[in-house]
């Protein structure tokens, strides 16, 4: 396993010098699922913050922005996704991120290969920035651990679309507002509309 503080992280991303031990203990306050994970795109706690001030002043350039979090249990990589937009992810616990490259993609057949993905140790405290190009998912614990993140977007990316289009071409992939995602026949996220797409193994730790 791979750190974000190694160069292999650069085509990835970049760590961010932010000071989130504010963040990360209201995070901490938060309560999670003993099984599975959560996704809350906005949350008013995070958003009273001067964290959140930085992030969206300078991180986003000023852009409407929301911060919410991913939290709980999980180990399996499932499905991949990316926006048109870089993330700013928030280690509130250690945690591991799996990650691949939309350049990958194969534009045919929209699929992608789970063996060309890498994992990167993120250390609690740590913020990153995942750019747009960067295929990721929900974070893993470590050891089977409860993990929580932190997660910053553009305000109303990963909401429901109001206008579903057609089917074709990478609109596939198009999932919820600013999100195209992959998913793994056995992450069973097809009953949901997902397009199965990853090809090869459901990576575990």
């Amino acid at each position: 396993m791979k750190s974000v503080n190694d160069a292999a992280f650069r085509p990835y991303g970049r760590v961010l010098p932010l000071d989130t031990k504010e963040f990360c203990e209201t995070l901490k306050k938060i309560s999670v699922p003993a099984e599975g994970t959560v996704y809350e795109p906005s949350v008013r706690e995070f958003e009273a913050l001067p964290l959140f001030k930085e992030l969206t002043d300078k991180t986003y350039g000023e852009m409407p922005t929301e911060l919410g979090h991913c939290s709980g249990h999980n180990e399996k990589l499932n499905a991949l996704e990316y926006h048109r937009s870089s993330e700013i992810d928030i280690a509130a616990t250690d945690l591991v991120l799996m990650l691949g490259r939309q350049q990958d993609i194969d534009p045919e057949t929209l699929t992608y290969d789970t063996g060309k993905v890498e994992c990167f140790f993120v250390p609690a405290g740590t913020a990153v920035e995942l750019y747009a190009t960067t295929l990721h998912f929900a974070p893993c614990g470590i050891d089977g651990q409860e993990f929580r993140c932190g997660v910053a977007l553009p305000r109303g990316t990963n909401e429901a679309l109001e206008n579903p289009i057609a089917k074709e071409g990478e609109d596939r992939l198009l999932f919820a507002v600013n999100k195209w995602m992959i998913a793994h026949e056995e992450s069973g996220l097809q009953k949901d509309g997902a397009y199965i797409g990853l090809k090869g193994e459901n990576l575990s730790l």
